[in-house]
C-alpha cells in the first residue's frame, strides 16, 4: 500500500491524498479525507451526500478530485448504492441507477464506489483488459456480490477468473466490527466459514468482511495470491471517515478505477 498526493492547483490548500495498491498500474485509488473543502465532521474531502453535508462543498470536492485525476464528469459511472447485489455495465451515469457494483472494458471510463466502513473492492483483468468496482458491506458480502462481479466480467468481456486480480481497500476490520446474532446466523446459513464471525472475550461477535470476501472470491475462482487487502481499518484511522466510529456524522470516500486510454 502507498499513499500518493494528487496534483492540485496552488490555491487548493491541503493536497488530496489517495491510497494505491501495489502492482496495479492502471488509474485507481482509495481516497482519504485530506484535500477537500467540507468542514466539521465532514472535513475535508467528503464525497458523499448521504450523511448530512451540504451539497455545495460535496460537489466542489467531487469536481476537485475528478480534475486532479484528469476525468470529466461525463466519463464517470457512479450509482446510488443500496446494499444489494446488482452489477451494472459501466455506462456514464451520475447516481441515477441503483446498484452496488459496475464493470467496464471501455478505456477512460471511471468506475466509482462510495464507502465509510464498508469494503471497496477494485477488480482488474490485465488479459481481457476489463475492470470492476464494488461496494461490499455485510449485506453485499452475504449476497456474494464480489463473486457476481467476477461472473459479469466473464460474461461481458471473456475474463477468466484466474486472470482477475482484486484490491480490497480500507474498511472496518474484524476486531472493530461487532455484529448481532442475526447477522452471524445469516452468514452461517449461507455457508460461510465459521471463522469469518468469531466471538471476542465478552462473547460479542466480530465480523471479518475481508476474510468473508476472500472466501467469496475464492469460490468464484480467483486465486488467493491475486487478492490484495490494504489491511487499513477505517474505524481506527483518523485520516479516514468511519460511519460507525462517528455515529453516522461523517463523510464518504471514493474508490475508483479505470482502464487507461491509449497514449
Amino acid at each position: 500500500m502507498a499513499y500518493r498526493a494528487l496534483p492540485t492547483q496552488p490555491e487548493a490548500g491541503e493536497p488530496m491524498v489517495v491510497l494505491t495498491a501495489p502492482d496495479l498500474p492502471w488509474p485507481h485509488g482509495f481516497t482519504t479525507r485530506a484535500g477537500g473543502v467540507s468542514s466539521g465532521p465532514y472535513a475535508s474531502l467528503n464525497l458523499g451526500l448521504s450523511s448530512g453535508d451540504d451539497v455545495e462543498p460535496v460537489e466542489a470536492n467531487r469536481e476537485r478530485l475528478l480534475t486532479a485525476l484528469g476525468f470529466r464528469r461525463d466519463a464517470v459511472c457512479a450509482f446510488h448504492q443500496v446494499h444489494g447485489d446488482r452489477v451494472l455495465p459501466g455506462q456514464p451515469s451520475w447516481f441515477e441507477e441503483q446498484a452496488d457494483a459496475a464493470t467496464t472494458d471501455v478505456p477512460g471510463r471511471l468506475l466509482v464506489v462510495s464507502v465509510a466502513d464498508c469494503l471497496p473492492l477494485l477488480f482488474f483483468d490485465p488479459v481481457a483488459e476489463a475492470v470492476g468496482a464494488a461496494h461490499c458491506g455485510w449485506r453485499g458480502t452475504l449476497a456474494g456480490l464480489a463473486g457476481k462481479v467476477v461472473a459479469r466480467m466473464t460474461e461481458r468481456y471473456g475474463s477468466r477468473p484466474e486472470d482477475v486480480r482484486v484490491a480490497i481497500g480500507p474498511g472496518i476490520q474484524g476486531p472493530c466490527y461487532q455484529v448481532g446474532d442475526e447477522v452471524v446466523a445469516a452468514f452461517r446459513e449461507a455457508g460461510f466459514p465459521s471463522d469469518v464471525a468469531v466471538p471476542d472475550e465478552a462473547g460479542r461477535h466480530r465480523l471479518d468482511l475481508v476474510a468473508a470476501n476472500r472466501w467469496v472470491l475464492g469460490g468464484a475462482g480467483v486465486p488467493s495470491e491475486s487478492i490484495w487487502s490494504s489491511g487499513v481499518c477505517t474505524h481506527c484511522q483518523p485520516r479516514l471517515f468511519s460511519h460507525r466510529r462517528d455515529a453516522g456524522r461523517t463523510g464518504r470516500h471514493w474508490a475508483f478505477i479505470a482502464l487507461p486510454e491509449p497514449s
